[in-house]
């Protein structure tokens, strides 16, 4: 390694947050923060630790960080919650516990930054309600797609029921819940589930190549694109024009907005497909 990239990784180190459990690692790749599930030996299963981690995490993001990369260390993305965790626990302590999974993935939903999820091996349950929450998701090869709660005598509670019909539609999520259907990752991307299909190995790459991209956009922009557009799509038409007019008479009003657009015209600035 040369002293440059040493003394970058110092510095990426130190700019990192450092009270993260171990389940959680945070890496900086210029602007992109590169957040990894770590609990390899358990698929990634999600404990209250962890969550908890996550949630703090997107309230208070590095302030370096213009984009997110939510990755898995092993073969898995996310086996979903940690069942351990759900024995003995009675009705108001299972409503406050799914409502803790709602605060936090609405903190990645509609927090500062945009998230691209690279999705491997299980994502199931909690996990595929974790990915839904993302901007943004990469499939390699080996990711599987399912929701066993229906087999398990449970029901999905970390805001499945509310995403994931907008990305599948509700008959294929009531497909998925009543026979316990397992969708392999065309099938996913077929779906709505996944926006990139990449081989094994290689959705790491190119999420950090996506989030390099969306970090040299105006971050007034992607804050309009994250919050606003979800909230048009959900209004009624003509609400959804005003909110749509109203967000772009802020974000072209921008010092950096004019600035691009002059560099634009003047010939300084990308084209389409650059």
């Amino acid at each position: 390694m040369t002293v440059g990239r040493i003394a970058c990784s110092i510095r990426a180190m130190a700019a990192a947050p450092t009270d993260l459990p171990a389940s959680l690692l945070v890496e900086r790749d210029n602007d992109v923060a590169i957040l990894t599930l770590n609990r390899a030996d358990k698929r990634n299963a999600l404990d209250d630790a962890t969550m908890v981690a996550i949630g703090q995490f997107f309230v208070r993001p590095p302030e370096w960080a213009r984009v997110v990369v939510l990755a898995a260390a092993g073969d898995h993305f996310s086996a979903g919650l940690d069942l351990g965790e759900l024995t003995g626990r009675d009705a108001v302590a299972g409503l406050h516990h799914s409502r803790m999974w709602h605060e936090t993935f609405a903190r990645i939903e509609s927090g500062q930054l945009p998230v691209i999820a690279v999705l491997k091996g299980a994502v199931v349950g909690g996990g595929l309600e974790l990915a839904a929450a993302a901007h943004v998701r990469v499939a390699e090869n080996s990711a599987f797609f399912a929701l066993p709660e229906g087999q398990r005598g449970l029901f999905v509670g970390g805001g499945g029921s509310v995403r994931l019909p907008r990305l599948i539609g509700t008959h294929r999520m009531t497909d998925m819940m009543l026979t316990g259907r397992v969708l392999d990752a065309d099938e996913a991307a077929a779906a709505g589930l996944a926006q990139y299909r990449v081989p094994d190995g290689a959705g790491l790459t190119l999420a950090r190549e996506l989030a390099a991209r969306v970090a040299r956009n105006s971050p007034l922009t992607n804050y309009a694109v994250i919050q606003a557009l979800p909230r048009i799509a959900q209004a009624p038409p003509e609400t959804g024009l005003l909110l749509e007019s109203l967000m772009a008479a802020v974000v072209q009003s921008s010092q950096e907005a004019k600035d691009r657009m002059a560099a634009f015209l003047n010939g300084r600035g990308s084209k389409v497909g650059d």
